[in-house]
């Protein structure tokens, strides 16, 4: 699974991303700071499964705090987008297919409002992040249509009113997007184009089925960055109100950035998400101000830094996974004496046989039966998983 980190330069992007993964990576206020996109390992917060047996989790990657389970997920910093990116803009064509292995994003929006449609620095509240909203799903949609215009001849060639077929031909040449087959169905229906030919499609109907394809398969979330400043909460709410549908949350990656900092220095205690911290170390008064202020203008005001909300929703709501612990009956102890060691992440929908796949290709051809391990219930492979199952796969050796 991967995450996209989008948005304009000089939002606070890669701020975002390093808060979220601790890797250091180029930050400044200019524009194009980032070229070459980052990559790295963040986190989303489930129960861990240890909890239900009174047992502490050795997770292989990721970490347990309090019953919290760190689950890793990939994310990707690409270089930020200007308008016009679509036309190869400020190298936005390049920028824009780093994005094509995301399944969702996370919209960086400088919600103060210190920075133009350009990323160029102007006065605080200045300019309004509901155009950088509207800016990068226009420029997203422009990218799918795109493709969709590029691969055009292919579709028109085939003249078929039969949904599968369509669907396939459509999946053929768009799969290197990552537009799925399901995507592709749920855009046709929505739009009623499930009878049409392709060759009766009109020019809005592209736009529309892009803009469809787009929002199934890249999902945005809004990351309202630079809460904590004084332009902000106003700009929060015109945002919430002029996108009602839209998730919106507020942020200072900033905030996070300083707190996860300190934190590995044992200078205090905090963990991602949380919404206090506790001072552990040695620190001159000029730490303790700066640290007392984002405990008062950002922990305290919006409950958190907003950054680990924002990949939890990514995943969890917006994705809608869950997590799933491969475990035994006899025992939940692995041959290095590690207790419940992975956690994997699945679609609300996927069945026994499918997390199966998900452990191994063998164990997924050769099912037997599988066991919930919580309660000791033999299960067949079209059972569907809930959320933190502990589940034992029974398959065939031979």
């Amino acid at each position: 699974m991967q995450i996209g980190i989008v948005g304009k330069p000089s939002s606070g992007k890669s701020t975002f991303f390093c808060s979220s993964t601790l890797i250091d990576v180029a930050m400044a206020s200019y524009p194009f700071t980032t070229i070459e996109p980052n990559k790295g390992m963040g986190f989303v917060r489930v129960e861990d499964a240890g909890k239900f047996f009174g047992v502490i989790s050795n997770p292989r990657s990721g970490f347990v705090h309090n019953d919290t389970r760190y689950v890793p997920i990939e994310l990707i910093d690409v270089a930020g987008l200007v308008p016009g990116a679509y036309e190869g803009k400020g190298l936005g064509n390049k920028f824009l297919n780093d994005l094509t292995g995301a399944d969702a994003l996370i919209h960086v929006v400088d919600a103060s409002g210190s920075t133009n449609a350009e990323g160029k620095m102007v006065a605080e509240g200045s300019h309004d992040p509901c155009e950088d909203v509207l800016f990068l799903e226009n420029e997203l949609d422009m990218w799918f249509l795109k493709i969709i215009e590029n691969n055009w001849n292919k579709f028109y060639k085939n003249p078929t009113t039969e949904f599968r077929k369509k669907v396939d031909i459509l999946v053929q040449n768009l799969s290197g997007v990552k537009i799925l087959e399901h995507h592709i169905e749920k855009a046709l229906h929505e739009m009623k184009l499930e009878e049409s030919r392709f060759d009766q499609w009109t020019d809005e109907h592209k736009k529309m089925f892009a803009t469809k394809c787009r929002e199934l398969s890249k999902p945005i979330i809004i990351a309202a960055n630079k809460c904590d400043m004084p332009t902000a909460e106003k700009n929060i709410i015109k945002m919430k109100e002029t996108f009602p549908k839209t998730t919106i949350i507020p942020c200072s990656a900033a905030s996070e950035l300083a707190l996860r900092k300190a934190a590995k220095q044992n200078m205090l205690s905090y963990y991602p998400g949380e919404k206090d911290f506790e001072i552990t170390g040695e620190l001159n008064e000029k730490q303790i101000a700066g640290l007392e202020t984002i405990r008062k203008n950002v922990l305290t005001k919006f409950g958190g830094t907003g950054v680990q909300l924002c990949l939890d929703t990514s995943v969890l709501d917006v994705l809608d996974y869950i997590p799933i612990f491969p475990g035994g009956v006899k025992s939940l102890v692995d041959k290095q004496n590690r207790t419940l060691v992975d956690c994997f992440l699945l679609k609300k929908g996927s069945t026994a046989l499918d997390f199966a796949y998900a452990l191994h290709t063998t164990m997924g051809d050769h099912f037997i039966r599988a066991i919930n391990v919580k309660t000791k219930q033999i299960i067949g492979k079209e059972y569907l998983l809930h959320y933190g199952d502990v589940i034992e796969i029974i398959f065939n050796k031979a």
